[in-house]
């Protein structure tokens, strides 16, 4: 996973609600074990036709998507089966943070394990996010996770909250076993001494 203490992006509005995991990667897909390929199959039920063609006027394949890092969804985003791979498809695609309104819990949790940012906000500033997309969907928005701030485009900012754990993975860009192995040499040290 890669460090994740600031970010400035653009954002994909995706603002449904209840979009379940099988949603966002749907069934079939769950056989692959490797994480790399799988944004391939993202919302691949409302991407691609009967025939495996891409649909042209969704999201994901307008061209304008490139690059983009940040998508807002609605309420109770990720909502149904506990799988990981949502979290994986969505960041092998790109996506470094979720906006919504509300999570699933277990994909909350798993967004967290894997190195993608979900940021819950109330509906007033949900509203405004959209508004603000929807008068120009080509704005830069930031995202602080050392100060737990999403900035506006005009640099006003709402305060988001993450736990102090996950935070600290996140920043470090490790996982929970890659955060245990930066203590490696005290648990080796430990282990030798009890040994004694």
């Amino acid at each position: 996973m890669e460090p994740f203490i600031k970010i400035k992006s653009r954002i994909a509005a995706l603002p449904l609600d209840n979009i379940d995991t099988d949603q966002i990667i749907p069934a079939r897909f769950l056989k692959i074990t490797d994480k790399k390929g799988l944004g391939n199959h993202l919302f691949a039920d409302w991407r691609y036709d009967q025939e495996g063609n891409p649909i042209p006027d969704f999201l994901l394949n307008q061209p304008e998507i490139d690059g983009v890092k940040i998508l807002l969804a609605g309420q109770n985003f990720g909502c149904g089966s506990s799988r990981e791979h949502a979290p994986w498809a969505l960041t092998d695609f790109g996506f470094q943070v979720i906006i919504a309104e509300s999570f699933g819990d277990i994909f909350r949790n798993n967004a967290l394990k894997n190195g993608l940012l979900p940021i819950q906000v109330d509906p007033e500033v949900h509203s405004q996010i959209k508004n603000l997309l929807n008068q120009n969907s080509s704005t830069q928005w930031t995202i602080d996770l050392e100060q737990q701030e999403l900035f506006f485009p005009d640099q006003s900012s709402v305060k988001f909250q993450v736990d102090p754990f996950s935070r600290t993975c996140l920043m470090n860009g490790v996982d929970e076993l890659g955060y245990l192995l930066t203590f490696l040499d005290k648990i080796v040290d430990y282990e030798s001494q009890k040994q004694k």
